[in-house]
Parts: structure tokens; C-alpha cells; sequence
């Protein structure tokens, strides 16, 4: 049985084990003592794989950069992953808006509620360029501040370079990188074990009824996470690198599982660089900066969910959105992707930055915070396709991606 496969049958269980205990065995309390064995198991491998996301991007990224000849090109990878990243998240909230109002899905829904939400405080913008520079690199990687740990690293990695002799320092990268992804290798491994114990403790949670009242905004998000990750990234892909979507999909499958069982970039950051690197041929020194800096400020999944709320929001509350409004909903979503970056609940606090934005109230998250568990699942798997979409087009840039690797049978 292949490792897909086994995902794929872990993922079916656990869904199909937690609904039926959802509905039907909840009140026995062998089973509920059973669903606490589930949930710690399941946090104990999410644990497990964040366990090793700093020291793998540190090791990576300062190798990636330690190698890289020409030190000028370490500014053209910054300057595209940041542009692309942008480009692609005000693409996705753009897609998100006219969905929304094409379709009408909050007009007439009947479900203003009592229920407040308590909006957290995103950071100043001087807090935001701040904080990108470690003040404690150890704080930093104790406390996974992405942006710090990749700044730290890529000051390592051109240190490492520019020693007279720093071929043994290189080498010692090196190998600790190849640690890291040993290490990963063995913990990916009891991943069907960790994904059906993850999957039956959410659905034993909330079930699927939760899904009937918000059907229309829940399946509208669905379907337009599902349009950009497959049709725009298929198109960008294609249109500037002429690689073959299909070829692109099939190699990304057990990270777009992976990511969907998870609900994280950062647990799935480890498959997705490894998959970069050993799969799709993208170069060591551009997987190792793309990669760890997409998952934390690549929002494509979050922005949809962003477009799609707000509209939905606007029309359960009756209210009308200018012209003006959908351009400001983009423009703060699209600078708000970098401005939240590494911030705990950043899509709550983005979506509220964005409501707040164009006057509307707040309280409007309540109505579908019982979905968005299930649908962070998918907003996951469309961030990491984002994540290894724009590896591979910077890396076709920078001439060294390998078409034998791409094309070949890994």
C-alpha cells in the first residue's frame, strides 16, 4: 500500500470514526475517555513535526545561502517571493469579492445572532518592521518568530559565506540539514497514525451538522479556495514556467493531505521543503527562503475566507459595499498578509482588521466561527500549493530549477 494511500484511508477513518461518535456515542464514557487517547496523540504528533520546523529552516537556510555564488541573487529571490506573494493573495481576495456578490450568499440568511467576538489587537505598523529583527535569537527560535529565525539565519548563512575557509563550516550545515530531514523522514512516517487520531478527535467535536446553517457561505468558500488553487496557480505555473500543472499536483499530493489533516503550514513545512527540494526540483537556496517565508506570510486560503466573510457579513446585516469598500477590503487584506505575520489567530485578527475597515460590525465573526475549523483545513492545503507554486517560478527564474527532477518518477 503506498504512503498516499494510507493517508488517504487514515484521513477516511477519521473522519467517518469522529462523526459516528458525534452522533450517536457521545454520552458513553468510554468514549469520551477513548477521544481524549485520540486528542493527545494527535497534539503529540502536531508537537513532533513543529518540533523540528526551526532547526530545519536554520539549517536549511543557511545552507541555501552559505552556497549561493552570487550574492546579488539572494535580493532578486527576496524581492520576487515577496512580490509574487502579494501578487497572488490580492488575486485570491479579488476572486473572493466578485464570487461573493455574484452569488448573493448572505441575503436573506436570517442568522444575526447575540453573540459577540472579542476583536484582538494587531500590531502598529513601527511593532510590524520591528519585530522582523531578533533582538535574542534564542528567544526567537524558542518562541518559532518565523520572520526573525529567517532573518537570524540568512545573517548566519552570508557570515558562513564571506569566511576565507569555510568549507568545513559549510559542510557542518550540511550535514545538520541532512539530519533534520532524516529526522523528518521518521516522524512523516506514523503520519497516517497521527492524521486518522487528529481527524476523529475534531469530528467528534463538531460533526457535520454545524455545516447546515452556513451552507451557502461554507460551500461558496469551498469552491473559490478550490478555483485559485487549482485554476490560478495552474495558470501562473504554466504561463511563466511552462511546467506541467498535472505533473505540479500529483508530485504536491501528500503535502496538500498532509496540510489538510494538520490545519498548519508550520507542521507541514517540513514535508513541503522537503517535497520542494526532492520532487519538484526547486534548488536548495531558493526552497530554503520560499518556503519557511510563505508559511508565514502567504494568506491566499486566508484572504478568500476574508472576501467571501465579509460579503457574507455585509449582507446578513443588510448593509451595502461601495466600490471604494471592495478596493479597501483588498488592499488592507493584501498588506495585511506581511503586517500579522506570526500573530496567534491571524486570520480572526485580519478578518476584523478588514470588517472594522469598511464599517462593519465586528460581532459578524460569531455568525461563522463554528465552521472555520473545517475550513482552515482547506485554506491550509491552498497555502502550501501557494507556498511550493511560487518556489518553483522563482526558482525557473533563477535557472536552476532541475526539469529531470520535476519530470522524473520521485
Amino acid at each position: 500500500m503506498s504512503y498516499t494511500t494510507r493517508i488517504l484511508l487514515s484521513m477516511f477513518l477519521g473522519i467517518s470514526s469522529g462523526s459516528l461518535i458525534n452522533n450517536l456515542f457521545l454520552d458513553y464514557s468510554l468514549v469520551v475517555f477513548s477521544i481524549e487517547i485520540f486528542s493527545a496523540l494527535g497534539t503529540i504528533f502536531i508537537s513532533s513535526l513543529k518540533l523540528m520546523v526551526v532547526p530545519l529552516v536554520f539549517f536549511s537556510l543557511v545552507t541555501g545561502v552559505a552556497q549561493i555564488t552570487d550574492s546579488s541573487k539572494l535580493g532578486s529571490i527576496s524581492i520576487k517571493a515577496i512580490f509574487l506573494y502579494l501578487a497572488t493573495t490580492s488575486i485570491a481576495i479579488s476572486l473572493a469579492l466578485f464570487f461573493s456578490n455574484f452569488i448573493n450568499i448572505g441575503s436573506g440568511a436570517g442568522l444575526i445572532s447575540e453573540a459577540k467576538f472579542v476583536t484582538p489587537t494587531p500590531p502598529s505598523l513601527k511593532e510590524v518592521f520591528v519585530n522582523i529583527f531578533p533582538t535574542n535569537p534564542i528567544a526567537a527560535m524558542a518562541n518559532g518568530e518565523m520572520l526573525q529565525i529567517i532573518v537570524f539565519s540568512l545573517l548566519v548563512g552570508l557570515g558562513v559565506k564571506s569566511l576565507s575557509s569555510s568549507e568545513n563550516l559549510i559542510n557542518f550545515f550540511v550535514s545538520g540539514n541532512n539530519l533534520m530531514l532524516k529526522i523528518v523522514e521518521l516522524i512523516i512516517w506514523f503520519a497516517p497514525i497521527g492524521i486518522f487520531c487528529l481527524l476523529t478527535d475534531i469530528f467528534s467535536q463538531i460533526g457535520f451538522s454545524i455545516i447546515y446553517d452556513l451552507a451557502g457561505y461554507f460551500f461558496l468558500l469551498i469552491a473559490v479556495l478550490m478555483f485559485h488553487g487549482i485554476f490560478v496557480y495552474s495558470f501562473f505555473l504554466y504561463f511563466f514556467t511552462g511546467l506541467n500543472p498535472i505533473v505540479f499536483y500529483s508530485k504536491l499530493k501528500e503535502v496538500i493531505l498532509f496540510a489538510f489533516s494538520t490545519s498548519s503550514s508550520s507542521a507541514t513545512m517540513p514535508l513541503t521543503l522537503k517535497t520542494a527540494k526532492d520532487k519538484l526540483g526547486v534548488d536548495q537556496s531558493v526552497a530554503s527562503f520560499t518556503i519557511p517565508l510563505g508559511a508565514t506570510i502567504n494568506m491566499d486560503g486566508t484572504a478568500i475566507m476574508q472576501g467571501v466573510a465579509t460579503v457574507f457579513i455585509a449582507q446578513v446585516y443588510g448593509i451595502d459595499l461601495t466600490m471604494t469598500d471592495f478596493l479597501m477590503v483588498i488592499l488592507t487584506a493584501t498588506l495585511a498578509s506581511i503586517g500579522t505575520a506570526g500573530v496567534p489567530g491571524v486570520g480572526l485578527i485580519m478578518l476584523a482588521m478588514v470588517l472594522q475597515q469598511v464599517g462593519l460590525p465586528v460581532e459578524g465573526i460569531a455568525l461563522i466561527i463554528g465552521v472555520d475549523r473545517l475550513l482552515d483545513m482547506v485554506r491550509t492545503s491552498v497555502n502550501v500549493c501557494g507556498d511550493s507554486m511560487i518556489a518553483c517560478l522563482i526558482s525557473s527564474s533563477e535557472n536552476n530549477l532541475s526539469q529531470e527532477i520535476f519530470y522524473g518518477d520521485r
